[in-house]
Parts: C-alpha cells; structure tokens; sequence
C-alpha cells in the first residue's frame, strides 16, 4: 500500500528509496579491482597546493606543460589550486612514506574529483572524476604497466575489451602513453576513446619524493572515471553524470554500474 505525506494542500506519494550514484558505485568497483591486483587506497587535499599540483610533478611555472591543463586558481596568497589531477597524491604518498622510514615498494590508486576550467561537450566536463594508479619497486618496467592496465580493462569492462595504447607526453611520465579503449555508444559509429594517460615515472618526481631513482622505478597511471562508465553502460554525454537530473541516476543498476 502506498505511503504519503502531506504537503498542505496536496498529498504526495512517497518518494523511492535514495540509491548510490553510477559514479560512486564505479569507483567502489575499480578499488575492488586494483585491490585484487595487491593496491591500496590513497587520498588527498582536493584544494590543492601549487607545489604538489605542478612543481614536484615536473611541471615548473615555466613549463610549456603548464598550458595542457587549463586551471582554476584561488585569489589567496599564496595561491592554491583546484587540483587538475589526482597525480598530487603519488607525491604526498611517497614522501609520507619516506618520512616514516618506509622504502618501496609501494602500490597505490588514488580515486577523487578534479577540476579543469574548460568548456564542456559530450565528453569533456568542468569537473570529473579520476583514479590514480601509483607502483614503485624494484625492475620496474612499461610491461607491469601494460599488463596491469590490461587485466583491470578486462576485468571492469568485458574479456573482448579492445584497448590500445600511444606514445604520448606527460612532463612526469617518461616514456609516456595514452591509452584508449573502443567505445560504441547506441545508435552511433563505434570510435576509439582516450580514457587514461599513463607511463614510467618520470625519475625527477621521485627524486622530489625523496626516493632513488637509480634504485627504484615506476609507473602511473590517471583516467576519468565518468569515460570508463561511459564505455561500459554506451553513455553518450558525459554531462548527464553532473547534471543533477535523479532519472540519470536510476538509469544504472546500482549494483554494477
């Protein structure tokens, strides 16, 4: 039998219950992923120093690689910044790490919101979601990395899952790839999308970490959570995932999405 309350001067029907987000219900499910794999879950500031947004990331104020990410910043002094990345925490984490006397290997995703001042379409927003992935050991090499990001794709999207990787540039990776996936959104062309950048840690961000580079290596890897949702439930506008409408939401089965 159905429950109201009352609004004077109109009964209503009870609302149903409330349900996760797609986007929180997919972050839940690439921890458990990464976590398999032996990673554990890192946070950090989202108001972020300029320091760790840019500096320690290899990315000095003079840096061309400064105009790859359009920034918000703050009017304080000094000024911070919305962070445009989730890579901020790979330093925070290392440097945490070496201060209590803890050497790698280390084994880290870093799921958060960023923050980008640039116009929106169909897959490109204001605000997103990213997860961070962070290795640091020993012989390290890009074939952990390639058969890392392979398993997570099989495992989150499908076994058939087609994913391609580019040679790319990144200040703090080096060598440094994108990697895309095939995504076919209903009723249009299939094409290949750009869902993650990643590489070799760039030896500069680990020495700024307080870590070796000639003994130790890594990799990294960053990629919007909205496009992974996208690719797997055929989304065809980022933008449904920001814009406050509950019918988006109970769009998903929160128990996959």
């Amino acid at each position: 039998m159905p429950v109201f309350y009352m609004r004077s001067p109109v009964y209503y029907e009870a609302m149903p219950p409330g349900r996760l987000h797609p986007i929180s219900v997919a972050l839940r499910d690439i921890a458990s992923i990464f976590g398999r794999m032996g990673f554990s879950v890192a946070y950090g500031p989202e108001l972020e120093e300029e320091h760790y947004n840019f500096n320690v990331l290899n990315i000095p104020a003079d840096h061309p690689a400064r105009d790859m990410q359009d920034t918000f910043w703050t009017k304080e002094s000094p000024r911070r910044v919305p962070r445009t990345q989730t890579s901020p925490v790979q330093v925070r984490y290392m440097e945490e790490k070496i201060a209590e006397g803890i050497q790698p290997p280390y084994r880290i995703v870093v799921p958060g919101k960023v923050f980008r001042n640039e116009a929106t379409d169909a897959t490109h927003e204001a605000q997103f979601y990213q997860n961070e992935g962070l290795v640091v050991g020993k012989d390290i090499t890009l074939a952990h990395l390639k058969g890392t990001l392979e398993q997570f794709f099989k495992e989150y999207l499908s076994e058939g899952a087609q994913v391609r990787f580019r040679p790319s540039f990144f200040p703090f990776t080096e060598p440094s790839v994108e990697v895309d996936v095939w995504f076919e959104a209903p009723g249009k062309e299939g094409r290949w999308l750009e869902v993650m950048g990643a590489g070799m840690v760039h030896p500069s961000v680990l020495s700024n970490a307080g870590i070796d580079p000639k003994e130790y290596q890594g990799f990294a890897f960053g990629g919007g959570i909205e496009r992974l949702v996208m690719v797997k439930y055929g989304v065809d506008d980022i933008r449904g995932f920001h814009g406050g409408d509950i019918r988006f939401v109970y769009g998903f089965d929160e128990t996959t999405a």
